[in-house]
């Protein structure tokens, strides 16, 4: 009898010599699989159910669309060349229609102008055109793109209007998609570099590096720039002139809501204490200053709130935590000099940090107290920048008073 034959014929009866548990142990093992496999098919099942029931929201723009899941082989990642293959047909993407882009009726049927980020043409054309071809052809419409590098308006024309709407929010769920790729450009923030706080900071530096200069890690190149000490409220990926304009517009939206928490008058805090992001103080990549409002209120953290409330409802902003952790970083290992350090313009190298040990510092500074000041304005600053005060580049700013 041959292998395959054998293998398809019933298993043979198990020798009165066997043990008597052998035949039960097979069978036992058998159902364990098959309980196995029901089980991991039933969890399967009830996590793809939730995701049709509750499948995730994406903003543009300050609209909230619903995604439904997408393969993921349905996505082609690459070069600058590379394509976003997009969903295969109409009913991937479903969405909340909104009459929040004007569609206008022509001659020939319908257009719509929308605002993209010559940056992100590449995108919507895809691979020698793929993209573009496929959407016009998902949902008979001609997509009329400005050649790259110029800022201009995407017009996508249609006989029908729902075609036009229909490839308005594809175009959209592309650009947000890839919008998220882009690395920030500018970051809404609070300057923390008054005198008296970038005095206490060189004396904080100059004492930690006399007591703890043995301790792994620690050097002066770790270090925050005093003239740029601030804090962080939150992150902005502003592509050209117009959104850096979009997000100043934003910024002044949010002055009533400033007021009445400050009540016009500027903010006293004071920046005391010391805190790490890790878990392990022996093994640490950031070290910052604590922050709190003189009288101890919340004014700070409410202020910082609805700021990115606003942002992130406005479409600039993408919600990183559920709170915002007020924090005004002294120490970083991204600042650490190395080799590459002048042939990247001073920006680090993407190699793997380097750690410090921040036990020492954190038993003899916890309680360091930095300065106090008046906090009178939020600022929209660019990255990788430097102004004539040694500051961040301001693109936008709101006072308190």
């Amino acid at each position: 009898m041959s292998v395959h034959a054998a293998y398809r014929s019933a298993p043979p009866e198990p020798a009165a010599s066997s043990s008597p548990h052998g035949s039960d142990s097979y069978h036992s093992q058998h159902y364990i699989y098959i309980y196995i496999y029901s089980s991991f098919y039933l969890l399967f099942k009830i996590t793809a159910t939730m995701e049709i029931l509750r499948p995730s929201l994406i903003n543009i723009g300050g609209r909230i669309y619903r995604r439904n899941v997408i393969k993921e082989d349905q996505y082609e990642e690459g070069g600058e060349e590379d394509s976003y293959m997009g969903p295969q047909a109409s009913e991937q993407f479903e969405e909340e229609f909104c009459d929040s882009h004007s569609i206008e009726q022509t001659d020939k049927g319908f257009s719509c102008a929308i605002d993209v980020p010559s940056v992100l043409y590449k995108y919507i054309i895809g691979k020698k055109g793929e993209t573009r071809r496929r959407l016009e052809a998902d949902t008979k419409t001609d997509i009329d793109i400005p050649k790259q590098g110029v800022e201009g308006q995407i017009v996508i024309t249609g006989s029908q209007k729902a075609a036009v709407s229909s490839a308005v929010t594809r175009v959209e769920l592309l650009v947000q998609s890839f919008r998220k790729k882009q690395p920030f450009t500018h970051f809404l923030s609070f300057a923390l570099n008054h005198p008296q706080v970038q005095d206490g900071f060189l004396r904080f530096k100059e004492e930690v590096l006399k007591q703890c200069s043995q301790d792994h890690g620690v050097d002066g190149s770790i270090f925050q720039n005093p003239a740029k000490l601030h804090l962080t409220v939150g992150t902005l990926a502003l592509l050209n002139d117009l959104e850096v304009t979009r997000a100043c517009k934003q910024l002044q939206h949010c002055q009533d809501f400033i007021k009445t928490i400050t009540e016009g008058k500027p903010l006293p805090l004071e920046v005391t204490g010391i805190e790490y992001m890790n878990d392990d103080p022996a093994m640490v990549d950031v070290l910052y200053a604590k922050v709190q409002v003189k009288d101890g209120s919340d004014k700070l953290q409410a202020i910082v709130e609805q700021l990115v409330d606003h942002f992130v409802s406005s479409g600039l902003m993408v919600r990183e935590w559920d709170r915002v952790k007020l924090h005004g970083t002294v120490m970083n290992t991204l600042f650490r000099k190395d080799a590459s350090a002048e042939a990247t313009g001073g920006r680090q190298n993407m190699k793997e940090r380097e750690a410090f040990d921040a036990r020492n510092i954190l038993k003899s500074f916890g309680s360091y107290h930095f300065g106090s000041f008046d906090l009178n304005a939020v600022q929209i600053s660019q990255r990788y920048s430097t102004d004539c005060t040694g500051f961040y580049t301001s693109d936008g700013l709101l006072n308190f008073s």
